[in-house]
């Protein structure tokens, strides 16, 4: 078995008249396209280490199968607003694992789908923790409620947006945390 010892986030943006080249060129963006990307779910794991993309990139050769947590949207209508987006939260506990999540839809600002992403994390790491908060809350107050715990020592996010491309073009936009091992 082998645990991921480092992480980084990535994200793009692609356009093309077929819906796959669309996604090809958004991985490229993301320089991400030389991998075999294979998505898992959302568990961060202990003592993995967030490290930039120039490092990471610099562990992981052509080809590779990668590990990843990956939220994607595509559409092929002019202007519509298309977001994806990666939460994380991390304990304070070393120790201990953390969450990532995804999410993707229309409508978002990548600030909007970034804190929504954060949110989801955040929330399934407070329940995994014990703490208890209010789920009717908005998550600025209960962002504060984790914090205070002394539990969740940070959260964060990486989102990417895009309008729908004109002419009769797939609009593609990714957002992935990559796991190295």
């Amino acid at each position: 078995m082998s645990v991921p010892r480092y992480m980084f986030f990535t994200r793009g943006i692609g356009i093309a008249k077929e819906k796959l080249s669309s996604f090809e060129n958004a991985l490229r963006e993301a320089r991400i396209a030389h991998l075999n990307l294979v998505t898992v779910s959302s568990i961060f794991p202990p003592y993995c280490n967030i490290i930039d993309i120039d490092r990471g990139s610099d562990l992981l050769e052509p080809g590779e199968i990668t590990h990843c947590v990956m939220a994607r949207e595509q559409i092929c209508e002019p202007g519509r607003r298309i977001v994806a987006s990666i939460g994380l939260a991390l304990p304070a506990e070393k120790g201990r694992y953390g969450y990532l999540s995804e999410h993707h839809g229309f409508g978002q600002t990548e600030i909007e789908a970034g804190e929504y992403a954060e949110d989801l994390a955040a929330t399934m790491l407070a329940n995994t923790l014990g703490i208890e908060f209010d789920a009717d809350k908005d998550y600025d107050e209960r962002r504060e409620v984790y914090k205070m715990s002394g539990k969740i020592v940070k959260s964060i996010n990486i989102s990417q947006g895009a309008l729908g491309a004109e002419g009769n073009l797939w609009t593609t936009v990714l957002a992935a945390a990559i796991l190295v091992m």
